[in-house]
C-alpha cells in the first residue's frame, strides 16, 4: 500500500491486528506478516516517487481489504473505535442481505477497509 503518512497508516492497521514492528514509523518500506503468513507492505509516496517513470503514486483507492471481527458486536466495536480515533466512517455497521454483519470504514490515504462477522 501507498501512503502519505506512515505512522498514521501502521497505527490504523495495527487498531485491525497486524503486528507491524514498532519503531518503524519513519522509514519509506515497512513489512508486517500477517494470519497464514500473508504478507502486508507500506511504502512512501515519496519511495514511489523515486522508482516510477512520472514520479507519482498510480491511482487512487490501490487497495482492498477486509478484517474478520469477533462476531457482529465486534464489527460494531471496531467500527466505533476506528470512528472515534478519527478515521472516516464510509457507512455505519449494518446486517447485510448476504448474512454478515459488515461496516466499511477509510484507512489514512482514503483506502476502504471492510470489517464483517457472520450473524449466526
Amino acid at each position: 500500500m501507498v501512503t502519505g503518512d506512515m505512522a498514521a497508516a501502521l497505527a490504523f492497521y495495527r487498531r485491525l491486528g497486524l503486528e507491524a514492528p514498532e519503531g518503524v514509523e519513519g522509514q519509506d518500506h515497512v513489512e508486517a506478516v500477517g494470519p497464514g503468513g500473508i504478507r502486508v507492505a507500506w511504502d512512501s509516496e515519496e519511495l514511489i516517487a523515486s522508482i516510477t517513470p512520472d514520479g507519482e503514486p498510480a491511482g487512487e483507492g490501490r487497495v482492498g481489504l477486509a478484517f474478520l471481527c469477533d462476531g457482529p458486536e465486534g464489527v460494531d466495536r471496531t467500527y466505533a473505535e476506528l470512528t472515534a480515533a478519527g478515521h472516516p466512517g464510509e457507512k455505519e455497521p449494518w446486517d447485510a442481505f448476504w448474512g454478515q454483519r459488515y461496516a466499511l470504514v477509510r484507512d489514512p490515504d482514503g483506502n476502504t477497509v471492510s470489517l464483517f462477522a457472520p450473524l449466526g
